[in-house]
């Protein structure tokens, strides 16, 4: 067998404690000898998707950060003046710009942001208009009117450069200082289509073109600072129309056209060299985008059509306490909106439906071994959305909804291959939370009729259930749970709203058996959870952000450890509604929704925090 030592060269650090966890010691191998755990360190990038804009466009500029991002201007038949606002997960509008425009350069914050230059469909424009978070107003107009422009900086202290005026391409720079535009030291090479990222005194511009067809595309880098443009490293991919965020020593590029072909391609600079890393799950160019190297945000944009996704990007550090998803044997009814209970190598799925947001209910059950699923009996009503409990061969169904699709209370009892009925629910009740044992059981949340929500708890006896005085603190529907009877997790879910689309939430309560207690909520608002584990180690993965679009099924999850939610790698394949089985350490998310509509049959396999190793040497066969 070979060791470590063999395969890197290097020994296992035998460490009394973790190092600090940041990028300088990633791909590192250490052994704990406190906790004694074998541990390394990684680093995941990937883009995920976020909630649409309202309005399709492209050509429209950005600013602001990943969880308070804004959008303005624009292109789609006509030039927009209108303006949107990202929360995190959801655009709103806001105030319109006084003059329509689009090709043109953004920079600032949501709260303080900067418009300047672009095309007014004819002509070229050197005005700039300031934002106060709810309207925009004039400031001092550019010296160079152009289109194509790029920006950075701030509201009082701007940075404007490159574009296509009424002299060709241009390396003009510009500087603001809240009021008025001053010239700055000119880009060696004159280009348009830029992207741009930085500040004022230490500004990144990459790609551009300075001409049609591909050979116009540019790779070139240069850097600002302050007063004269530099030479960086070059993109790997020479490209127009593409789009920047982060700083000069740690910025992101994205998207774009290699001419005639649209791209995701996602780059990263270190302050001297980009590197290629994942892609943007919809390739487009002249994309609005915002945020840092590290949390970046794209929306908008082209592909053959003006679209409205929107995206975000995050590299973030894990280490292998934070677990990772692999894939597991495939269903054989591939079904969303099913119930599961069990662990990871002994879980039960059933119900559930072939078609999301179709009036079709199923009562197929299939039992996992760890490896591959194999039908059993089915329950007695089929249904979908209904909750689950229990184990593999003591598992509880309740509630839910038939293909009528009429909402019911009867509840199913699973002795590991047939149902049988037990006892019903104090009221009809789809999309709650459930968790416990076939003879110990709790039941939260839910809905018992459209549009209608709940917030009541009841308990199971293995006979009948009763309704508790304990009501959720948050009304909600389609929520996560972990825990048993006496110590459960809620998370998730929508709550009421006074019309659809419902709003997802975050929230968290924890139950003591009587009471629940709101903590913290987390990271990522979303409904149709895949939740399993205990009161103070669950894990919340999937769900969806509502929006009527793919585009809102989300991979993300997260770690409960009884105080907080921490981020952990995403599932492979983004999706709603699945069934949940298993613990923080070995879970299961089978089946589900990858975008409104489809099915899939898929099922991964969760390995999460481990808390002891005997090993003081990684090896591998």
């Amino acid at each position: 067998m070979t060791t470590y030592n063999q395969l890197a060269g290097l020994r296992v650090n035998y460490l009394g404690s973790d190092p600090t966890l940041n990028t300088g010691n990633e791909g590192q191998v250490w052994y704990n000898s406190t906790s004694g755990t074998l541990k390394s360190l990684v680093q995941i990038k990937s883009w995920s998707s976020g909630g649409n804009m309202n309005t399709a466009r492209w050509s429209l500029s950005g600013a602001g950060s990943q969880t308070a991002g804004l959008g303005f201007g624009g292109y789609t038949t006509t030039t927009l003046a209108n303006t949107e606002e990202y929360s995190g997960y959801t655009w709103a509008a806001g105030g319109n710009l006084t003059t329509a425009r689009y090709l043109f350069a953004g920079a600032g914050t949501q709260t303080a942001g900067l418009g300047f230059g672009g095309s007014l469909n004819p002509g070229f424009s050197n005005a700039t208009e300031e934002y106060n978070g709810s309207t925009w107003g004039p400031g001092g107009n550019l010296g160079t009117a152009r289109y194509g422009i790029s920006g950075c900086g701030l509201q009082t202290a701007g940075l404007a450069f490159s574009g296509y005026g009424g002299s060709g391409y241009t390396g003009a720079t510009e500087e603001y200082d809240g009021s008025t535009w001053t010239a700055g030291g000119s880009l060696s090479t004159a280009r348009y289509l830029v992207a741009g990222a930085g500040i004022q005194t230490a500004g990144l511009a990459a790609g551009g073109a300075s001409g049609p067809g591909s050979g116009g595309n540019k790779t070139n880098t240069e850097e600002y600072d302050g007063s004269a443009w530099t030479a960086g490293g070059n993109l790997n991919t020479a490209r127009r129309a593409l789009t920047g965020a982060g700083i000069q020593t740690l910025a992101l590029a994205f998207g774009g056209e290699t001419s005639p072909v649209i791209t995701g391609a996602t780059e990263l600079y270190d302050g001297s060299s980009w590197t290629n890393t994942v892609s943007l799950n919809t390739a487009r160019q002249t994309i609005g985008g915002a945020g840092s190297a590290t949390a970046g945000l794209g929306f908008g944009g082209l592909t053959t059509v003006a679209v409205a996704n929107t995206e975000e990007f995050n590299s973030t550090i894990f280490s292998p306490a934070t677990g990772a998803w692999a894939s597991g044997g495939n269903m054989n009814t591939g079904r969303a909106e099913l119930g599961g209970a069990g662990t990871q190598t002994a879980a039960v799925a059933f119900g559930g439906t072939t078609a999301p947001i179709a009036p079709n209910a199923t009562n197929a059950t299939e039992l996992y071994n760890g490896t591959s699923w194999t039908t059993s009996g089915n329950m007695g009503t089929g249904r979908r959305n209904a909750a689950g409990a229990g184990t593999q061969t003591a598992a509880l169904a309740s509630g839910g909804r038939t293909s009528s699709p009429v909402f019911v209370n009867n509840t199913e009892e699973f002795n590991g291959s047939t149902w049988s009925p037990g006892g019903n629910l104090p009221s009809n009740r789809v999309g709650a939370g459930s968790v416990g044992l076939q003879t110990a059981a709790i039941i939260f949340g839910g809905s018992p009729s459209v549009p209608t929500l709940t917030n009541n708890t009841s308990s199971y006896d293995g006979t009948s259930w009763t309704s508790l005085p304990g009501t959720m603190n948050t009304t909600r529907s389609n929520l996560g749970g972990a825990g048993t009877q006496t110590a459960a997790l809620g998370f998730g879910g929508y709550v009421q709203n006074p019309s659809l689309p419902a709003t997802p939430s975050a929230a968290t309560e924890s139950w003591n058996g009587s009471t629940w207690t709101s903590v913290n909520s987390m990271n990522t608002k979303r409904q149709d959870i895949n939740g399993f584990g205990t009161q103070t180690a669950a894990v919340g993965a999937g769900g969806y952000i509502f929006g009527g679009s793919p585009s809102s099924v989300v991979g993300n999850t997260e770690l409960w450890d009884g105080t907080n939610w921490s981020s952990a790698p995403p599932l492979t394949t983004a999706r709603w509604l699945s069934a949940p089985a298993g613990t923080q350490t070995a879970g299961l998310a089978s089946g589900g929704g990858p975008s409104a509509s489809p099915t899939n049959n898929a099922t991964e396999e969760w390995s999460g925090p481990q808390t002891t190793a005997t090993a003081s040497t990684l090896t591998t066969s």
